[in-house]
């Protein structure tokens, strides 16, 4: 996007002119954009697996019907904390009760529980009289006492800690409504959900990986995938296939993955950043480079821009990765579409819940390769799947 010049003055004739964007910041131009619902803010919470699920299901809804919902995070969050105190408890304290969790947990819920609007709980924030979300209090509360029923040395508990951690949720969250009114109809949460015009029978998880056999579906193996929830395993290219077969055929994605590393920036962009070649370009050895700060070198990185060079995703490094914990369920954000830098290179366009951030307003541009080594699995509707891909999952 070209800058407006200053004016330049010269003798009695003055000329103005248009400045070139530098050739490093990218100029992106959109290929494929679908509907998505407003931009949100998680705030101080570890809530992004309710708010890029959520943001997927309300698009699948404008889709299906032409309606727009803003779907309720909190409700969501209020059973799924109790419920992962609960199977904590039963096993005694060997699971993990965090902030975290996936996309198959809004899905089970949304299933099993329903959905209200976002109006019919408090928002997020003001049970404590703030404007966002803030868990910090919350879960300082919560967790201690969830260790404590968890870890009690006694042979046999009562009931009654889970009335106790209902009130905690409650006090933070607000209470879940039994029934409530929208747009002057009465609705219970089922049966809001099932007037949304989806079925949560029409989407799967998809990931790859090597230590299960390719078009079998397993459980991931990480914390925040508490209930188990299974996903389809396909390879590398064929999860990259399914992306871009969902884009073109109008379905968006419930991302999940790793935004941990150096080139998935604060600005907007997700590139999987070779570092060594980062290195050279900048001037800087692996010894220089390791003693910069980090803003330093994020400043270097952005001095680069489009013309950061990028490693080339493998089926095999993927699976170190995993295995060795580099690659890891940090996030969640929510795949919308398709766009290209002025070097023709391809970025999915994603929608994050850190509000209108960044240099593009709350959407981040990731390329494909980021993506494709990056993913831990996605949510999406299966009729979005290629039908070679469905056939070898037998869905």
């Amino acid at each position: 996007m070209a800058l407006l010049a200053l004016v330049c003055v010269s003798g009695a004739q003055a000329k103005s002119k248009k400045k070139e964007a530098p050739s490093n910041k990218p100029v992106f131009t959109v290929v494929k954009q679908l509907p998505i619902t407003s931009v949100k803010n998680q705030n101080r919470s570890g809530t992004c697996w309710i708010y890029s699920t959520l943001s997927f299901f309300e698009s699948e809804i404008l889709k299906k019907t032409g309606k727009s919902y803003d779907l309720c995070e909190m409700y969501v969050a209020n059973i799924d904390y109790m419920q992962r105190a609960e199977v904590k408890v039963r096993m005694h304290g060997d699971s993990q009760f965090s902030q975290g969790g996936s996309a198959g947990d809004v899905q089970v819920i949304l299933r099993d529980y329903g959905i209200c609007p976002e109006q019919a709980m408090p928002l997020p924030g003001t049970m404590t009289g703030d404007s966002l979300a803030n868990f910090n209090e919350f879960f300082s509360v919560m967790e201690p006492y969830v260790e404590a029923v968890a870890s009690n040395k006694a042979s046999k508990i009562s009931n009654q800690w889970k009335s106790g951690l209902q009130g905690i949720i409650d006090s933070y969250l607000g209470q879940r409504p039994e029934r409530f009114t929208y747009e002057g109809k009465e609705y219970t949460p089922k049966s809001f959900a099932q007037s949304l015009g989806i079925d949560m029978n029409d989407y799967v998880s998809i990931t790859s990986y090597t230590h299960h056999p390719f078009y079998t579906d397993f459980a991931v193996e990480v914390q925040d995938n508490w209930r188990w929830e299974r996903s389809y395993n396909v390879p590398m290219d064929e999860m990259m296939r399914i992306i871009d077969n969902a884009l073109d055929q109008g379905y968006t994605v419930a991302w999940g993955g790793d935004v941990s590393e150096e080139g998935f920036t604060r600005d907007g962009l997700g590139v999987l950043l070779d570092a060594k070649k980062a290195q050279s370009l900048t001037g800087s050895d692996q010894a220089k480079w390791l003693k910069l700060k980090p803003e330093e070198r994020k400043s270097k990185l952005e001095e680069l821009g489009v013309n950061a060079p990028e490693l080339t995703p493998s089926q095999e490094q993927r699976q170190k990765e995993f295995d060795n914990w580099e690659l890891t369920d940090d996030h969640g954000m929510h795949i919308y579409g398709l766009a290209k830098d002025q070097n023709g290179k391809e970025y999915y366009m994603v929608k994050n819940s850190w509000g209108e951030t960044g240099e593009y307003k709350g959407t981040w541009y990731m390329t494909k390769a980021f993506v494709a080594a990056k993913t831990m699995d996605f949510l999406i509707n299966k009729n979005a799947i290629p039908a070679d891909i469905r056939q070898k999952l037998g869905i």
